[in-house]
């Protein structure tokens, strides 16, 4: 016959992380992990369809009817069960320290663990006090309502957080083909437009460190909430599953805990470039007809060389084009700044 210890050895395999309780009908997911049939049934129905299903425990994913039927621990499971062996059974019973009477009872007043004696004494005769089993039973089930809520809360906060994640990516790619745009024109004519191109390089570089930092705000904040509520969750979970005594402890406080978690929405950060590249194109136009005359410009015969020397004209003065626009880009690389 097994002995108390190896029953408390094996409880957390048989007992079901969804209801706390034996497992009925047990089944494995994907993952590994067991559930009875009826709560990882019901946990998928309440998932709704189109939603990702995750291990309620590791989080790994896993398809609806997945399931595969555990016989072997069932056989287990019902084998403890005629043994008559309890979570808990075989620890000793903590004494009053006043009375050294069994501590039975539980002042909801108070909270806290009592005994007979101290049942009819000043202090709780006027409080509601029940028996520990009823009271666990009664806060077991508050404590499971309150990790629902938080489950969905640890959820959302996921999914916003992956959406930042993908937000910051999508933003950087549109950074990096911005710049292989600007360098790709500026390369053509480096040595001319060297200045230019640095400057707009420097605005987008601004631009990007300023919107990749708050959307990175947003991701640190909503991995922190995340990380509190998985922290709130696991110590909820373990609560449930400690003895009654234990249980009982601070119990209100968890709760209340639990009921004030508020999951804080990311600051909106727009991800559309700011129209500041206007002028860069009016001076590509430039260019392209800066080098339409400047490839116009052929070896002429012999007896035409004022014909050449008004094409030359023709491009010198395309060239002063060029330079107009690009002082009246700087000023208005100045004025950005400022502003």
């Amino acid at each position: 016959m097994a002995s108390p210890a190896t029953a408390g050895d094996i409880k957390d395999d048989v007992i079901c992380s969804i209801c706390l309780r034996y497992l009925t009908e047990p089944v494995t997911i994907a993952c590994g992990h067991n559930f009875c049939r009826a709560c990882i049934a019901q946990y998928c129905a309440e998932k709704g369809a189109g939603t990702p299903l995750t291990c309620p425990q590791c989080r790994a994913q896993f398809q609806k009817g997945e399931f595969r039927p555990n016989t072997q621990l069932n056989n287990i499971v019902q084998k403890l069960k005629k043994l008559k062996l309890k979570p808990g059974k075989g620890q000793e019973e903590e004494l009053c320290e006043r009375h050294q009477e069994a501590l039975k009872l539980f002042c909801e007043g108070d909270q806290t663990l009592i005994c007979v004696i101290c049942r009819e004494s000043r202090a709780h005769r006027a409080h509601t006090v029940v028996p520990i089993e009823e009271a666990a039973q009664v806060y077991t089930v508050k404590l499971q309502g309150a990790l629902g809520p938080l489950r969905k809360k640890l959820e959302e906060a996921l999914a916003l957080t992956s959406k930042e994640q993908k937000k910051t990516t999508e933003w950087q790619g549109k950074i990096k083909n911005k710049r292989e745009m600007i360098s790709g024109e500026f390369n053509k004519l480096h040595t001319l437009l060297r200045e230019e191109e640095q400057m707009l390089l420097q605005r987008l570089e601004e631009e990007e460190r300023e919107t990749l930092q708050r959307l990175r705000k947003n991701v640190t904040k909503l991995s922190q909430q995340s990380s509190s509520l998985q922290q709130l969750i696991a110590e909820i979970e373990e609560k449930c599953q400690h003895p009654v005594a234990e249980l009982l402890k601070d119990v209100k406080s968890t709760l209340s805990r639990s009921k004030n978690v508020k999951l804080q929405e990311p600051e909106a950060v727009s991800t559309d470039l700011k129209n500041v590249y206007k002028i860069f194109l009016d001076m590509k136009e430039a260019l392209k007809r800066f080098r339409a005359a400047h490839c116009s410009v052929l070896p002429a015969p012999s007896g035409r060389l004022a014909k050449r020397r008004r094409r030359k004209r023709t491009r010198d003065e395309m060239f002063s084009e060029i330079m107009e626009v690009s002082h009246s880009n700087r000023a208005h690389h100045n004025d950005w700044r400022k502003w």
